[in-house]
């Protein structure tokens, strides 16, 4: 399983696409549906989980690309 993605708000510059093992954001787009829709097949191929923060970073959406078990099976 690879690394988790977040795409969030950067105040001056857009949204910003950012894995969560680094401190630096990997890439840019002017608006949040260009960043979802940039990183979503990237995700899938890297069976990671996509992130897509509110503009105060609080979490709106979290998005399981590979086999997850919920809701659990029983």
């Amino acid at each position: 399983m690879a690394t988790n993605q977040h795409i969030v708000r950067h105040p001056d510059w857009g949204w910003w696409i950012k894995w969560a093992w680094n401190d630096k954001f990997t890439a840019r787009t002017d608006t949040q549906a260009q960043a979802i829709n940039r990183w979503r097949d990237i995700a899938i191929n890297q069976w990671s989980e996509l992130f897509i923060h509110w503009k105060n970073w609080r979490i709106r959406e979290r998005n399981t690309y590979w086999n997850d078990p919920f809701p659990p099976k029983g």
